[in-house]
């Protein structure tokens, strides 16, 4: 849809001659009009051997959903659920601590970001140059007009990553993570709710592993529309980066 990486031939090259395994992590809360498209999404991108998804104690009816899904036996999904909600964080964790394949890819439950872009994140480690990726809404892909406050929010955190850090990314809160499997699966990761973004970030910088970045298309939702992420998500982000720079 947006560039070369994008075209079905060039996925079903990228299928046919890959080297890893794909693990799609999606953590999932209270999403019931958008969960099953989503899944139906990335399950027709053709690239996951396996899928996991991560009910977090949803209460809208998605619980539903997911077991009429579960029902289906979808051939390499698998559904988990926490008896209550504990924030995007911790259901990350849970996925990633059952993932088997060697990488591990993070999608939101929500439209905002497209699984057709998968090739182009996935790219730059099947090709050896990178054990981490990032999808950057700010690399110049096409976007739906961002809250100008969301904006400020995630621009001011970004740089406090690079100042912190000594890095240069664009997009630190960006959905679209994608790492080997060998390089996550030792960190121990305690943030439960979006502070998950600014803590896994700090530690693979500690690690003293360079971030990849890629241009991805975004379609941000309103407040109106089931976003989540809430004003004071933002400071406890930014003691998030601090803490960790100072502290294992």
């Amino acid at each position: 849809m947006l560039n070369q990486f994008t075209d079905p031939m060039f996925a079903m090259q990228y299928l046919q001659n890959r080297k890893y395994t794909l693990t799609v992590v999606i953590p999932c809360y209270n999403e019931v009009e958008t969960i099953e498209p989503v899944l139906r999404r990335v399950i027709a991108v053709g690239l996951a051997d396996e899928i996991i998804i991560v009910d977090d104690g949803s209460k809208d009816g998605t619980h539903a959903v997911l077991a009429r899904l579960e029902a289906e036996n979808l051939p390499g999904v698998r559904i988990i659920y926490h008896d209550h909600n504990q924030g995007k964080g911790a259901a990350v964790v849970t996925g990633f601590h059952a993932a088997t394949s060697d990488i591990l890819l993070i999608q939101d439950a929500d439209f905002e970001y497209d699984p057709r872009e998968y090739p182009i994140l996935l790219k730059p480690i099947e090709e050896g140059i990178a054990t981490v990726v990032y999808g950057s809404r700010f690399l110049g892909g096409p976007r739906k007009a961002m809250n100008f406050l969301n904006m400020v929010a995630n621009v001011g955190l970004t740089l406090a990553t690079n100042i912190l850090y000594n890095a240069i990314l664009s997009d630190m809160e960006t959905c679209y993570k994608v790492f080997r499997a060998d390089v996550v699966k030792d960190i121990r990761v305690r943030s439960r709710r979006f502070d998950f973004e600014p803590e896994i970030t700090a530690k693979v910088l500690k690690k003293r592993i360079r971030i990849y970045e890629v241009p991805i298309s975004y379609n941000g939702r309103e407040w109106d529309e089931g976003k989540k992420i809430k004003w004071y998500d933002a400071p406890i982000a930014l003691w998030t980066l601090i803490k960790y720079r100072f502290v294992d």
